[in-house]
């Protein structure tokens, strides 16, 4: 797909790119990859978001070993790992990194990057049910943040300027979740891995440049005809899919499988509600990220989203639900006991549970169970 191809090579050179952006005095904004920093308040104030969604090298997971126990999730873990070892070069160009605490392990790696860097960080908290009092919370933090953004760029962010960002956010995810409905109706008409790259580029790109060339990929695949799909179709999920780890989905691949759908709580962009342009945008915003917004596995009560799940499962028809979640993501350890009986129970179908720490030996045991489960699913 010759989109694909511009936008990798668009990103090749994205880090060149905001150096020389950052030598003319733009400021670039770093932000951990939950799903809680709107990207529309820092594109008004003139800055550059980034998303810190690298990850997948067990030796950064070791590493952290220096600063933080074991017991901390391997995505929070490896940031901290990219982070002080320099390997993830992101962490150097930002001029503020934006950090919602969403859980104990992004708190864990916030304190550890407090401690050991030098790096200008901005917390707010995210509560963990859709209540009237955390909306308000949630909308408090979001104003902080606003100020903390003019205070670094000068510039104020007019109410003006954030409905014009927030349309341009809005047709990101727009077409986003248009490519995943034509996955729907046309599961075989782009790979997973590809949509996967599209939505990572997401928290990379410059963001005009990211919609146009969604706009051209949605064209495309609307003209493609009805394409074959690869042996079953399976709903991927679970706590964290970052870029650098496809081991499940090239395993998949090896096994003849066809991931039709997938839904992430980090590493993936939310992109199933858009923000509601009604009133004061500042509350839209909070509308639409926390209350709107497919809640995690750490939200509690936490059915929303297992509800979702089933729903996804039958609206894409899938064969099967491949849950991969990361070692020590406790609150996704804990519902993956439950959800199985759940998906049963709804829809008929089968689960099969994968865990990492990143560990390249993991890779063997992981064939054989993908293996076994997509043969089960074939008969």
């Amino acid at each position: 797909m010759n989109q694909i191809e511009k936008l990798s090579s668009h990103l090749k050179g994205r880090l060149v790119d905001l150096r020389r952006m950052k030598d003319q005095g733009r400021k670039i904004v770093g932000y951990s990859a939950g799903g809680y920093m709107p990207e529309e308040l820092v594109l008004a104030c003139g800055a550059i978001p980034v998303g810190l969604i690298r990850s997948g090298d067990h030796a950064m997971v070791e590493m952290a070993g220096a600063y933080i126990c074991r017991w901390i999730d391997t995505f929070a873990r490896s940031q901290i790992g990219m982070a002080l070892s320099g390997e993830d070069p992101y962490y150097k160009v930002v001029d503020l990194l934006v950090m919602p605490n969403t859980d104990n392990n992004i708190r864990a790696l916030t304190d550890v990057l407090c401690i050991h860097t030098k790096l200008d960080i901005f917390p707010f908290g995210v509560p963990h049910q859709k209540e009237k009092y955390a909306l308000e919370y949630y909308l408090h933090g979001l104003t902080k943040l606003k100020k903390r953004l003019e205070e670094l760029t000068g510039v104020e962010i007019t109410e003006a300027k954030l409905r014009e960002t927030t349309e341009l956010c809005n047709k990101e995810r727009a077409l986003l979740k248009e490519i995943s409905l034509i996955r729907k109706s046309n599961p075989g008409v782009i790979r997973s891995k590809d949509f996967v790259m599209l939505n990572h580029a997401s928290f990379v790109a410059d963001k005009q440049f990211m919609v146009e060339t969604l706009e051209s990929v949605c064209e495309e695949l609307k003209k493609r005809s009805s394409a074959p799909i690869q042996g079953p179709k399976i709903l991927l999920t679970g706590s964290t899919l970052a870029q650098g780890d496809s081991k499940v989905l090239d395993l998949l691949d090896e096994v003849g499988a066809s991931v039709v759908i997938e839904e992430f709580a980090e590493g993936m962009k939310p992109y199933w509600e858009n923000v509601v342009l009604n009133g004061h945008p500042m509350e839209a915003l909070a509308d639409c990220y926390f209350m709107k917004r497919v809640c995690p596995g750490w939200f509690r009560p936490g059915r929303e989203r297992l509800d979702f799940l089933v729903r996804l499962a039958k609206d894409f028809k899938v064969d099967g639900v491949i849950w991969y979640h990361l070692m020590y993501r406790d609150s996704y350890k804990l519902e993956s006991h439950y959800f199985p009986s759940i998906l049963k129970k709804e829809t008929g179908l089968s689960m099969l549970l994968l865990e990492s720490d990143y560990d390249p030996s993991e890779v063997g045991q992981m064939r054989t169970r993908i293996e076994t489960f997509i043969e089960t699913l074939r008969r």
